[in-house]
């Protein structure tokens, strides 16, 4: 699959639900996926020399996630400075109880959970996807199934090898 238009046909909708279940964000995740086909496009022979492409994506996607994230809270902080109170909107009504949850954990949690769960990525290539230690995404795992447990009722934490 080295060619844009086909990788775009097989794995665009399942980088989506990937990086929504990641932002609870509709609109960003599918504007992050593609600002990473943009980033494929604009490579030099696109895919060419990359062995797994949807994972090349997956991880261009989350570092743009990344990025924004580290913008909006620098703007954030500006914005804090110059007014008193910030409005905040509540949540949208068609959000989902672990979309929900999973807004509430800390973010590095989620980044584990949604890899895990949601990409089907092994212990060994999320380690890969975030360039932290094995044992670092085993215990994030841990943590983060903790934190949902908290969250959602009837959730039991299953204490699995991850």
């Amino acid at each position: 699959m080295s060619n844009v238009a086909e990788v775009y046909h097989a794995c665009y909708r399942r980088l989506v639900t990937q990086l929504y279940a990641f932002t609870a964000d509709l609109t960003e995740a599918q504007d992050v996926v593609q600002e990473a086909f943009a980033r494929a496009v604009a490579r030099p022979g696109g895919f060419t020399g990359i062995d797994n492409p949807e994972a090349w994506l997956r991880t261009v996607a989350l570092n743009v996630v990344r990025r924004r994230w580290r913008r909006r809270k620098v703007l954030d902080l500006i914005l804090l400075r110059e007014r008193a109170t910030l409005t905040q909107t509540g949540p949208e009504p068609d959000r989902t109880d672990l979309t929900q949850a999973l807004d509430a954990i800390p973010r590095n949690y989620r980044e584990v959970i949604v890899l895990h769960y949601y990409a089907d990525l092994s212990v060994d290539e999320i380690s890969a996807a975030l360039n932290v230690p094995s044992g670092t995404v085993k215990s994030r795992l841990s943590r983060g199934r903790a934190a949902l447990a908290a969250l959602l009722p009837g959730y039991r934490a299953e204490v699995t090898s991850a």
